[in-house]
């Protein structure tokens, strides 16, 4: 189900506009990013056992805090401010990172996926409207959109399918993000 690109809003400063919706909400996901790995990590990381995982999701942390700085750096750089509800957005996604890992390892593996399908999906769609717009940014985007990918390959190689409820996790976590995006773009 792929969107079209939003085409250019008519009127003074549209474009302008759009850009900061564009950062807005993309420095939101990155924000909420951070905090899932981060609830994941202090679930599992002082349980035996889970070394491989907490590696893992450690790895992916560092990616996505590069990717938030990268965010901060643009917000600052274009005067844009970000989302009003980041405190909502951090502490809600700390708790799904910890609910998932309390899940276990598959649990919080289907997280990951489930996140990463929608953000893909999500940043493609940026990609198409920015190639032309700026395409400094849309080659950017593109590099972010690929390591969003292998996080999510890596979950499904790790048995992200094999969660208790997967469907119904994998669903309820891509419709609260796909609400977030909506919602993180306007506020």
């Amino acid at each position: 189900m792929s969107e079209k690109p939003i085409p250019p809003r008519p009127g003074r400063g549209a474009l302008a506009a759009r850009m900061a919706e564009i950062l807005r909400v993309d420095h939101a996901g990155e924000m909420a990013a951070v905090a899932i790995y981060r609830g994941q990590r202090t679930v599992l990381g002082g349980a035996a056992g889970h070394e491989r995982i907490v590696g893992q999701l450690a790895e992916m942390e560092t990616q996505e805090a590069a990717h938030l700085a990268r965010f901060d750096r643009l917000l600052t750089e274009r005067q844009v401010r970000p989302t009003a509800l980041a405190p909502v957005w951090r502490a809600a996604a700390f708790a799904l990172g910890a609910g998932t890992a309390l899940m276990g390892d598959k649990a919080a593996h289907a997280c990951t996926e489930a996140v990463e399908n929608v953000i893909e999906a999500h940043y493609a769609h940026q990609i198409a409207e920015l190639e032309t717009r700026d395409p400094e940014l849309a080659a950017e985007l593109s590099k972010f959109r690929d390591e969003e990918l292998a996080h999510r390959d890596l979950a499904v190689a790790e048995g992200a399918h094999g969660a208790p409820g997967y469907a119904l996790l994998s669903a309820v976590i891509g419709a609260g993000c796909r609400a977030a995006i909506k919602i993180s773009e306007k506020l």
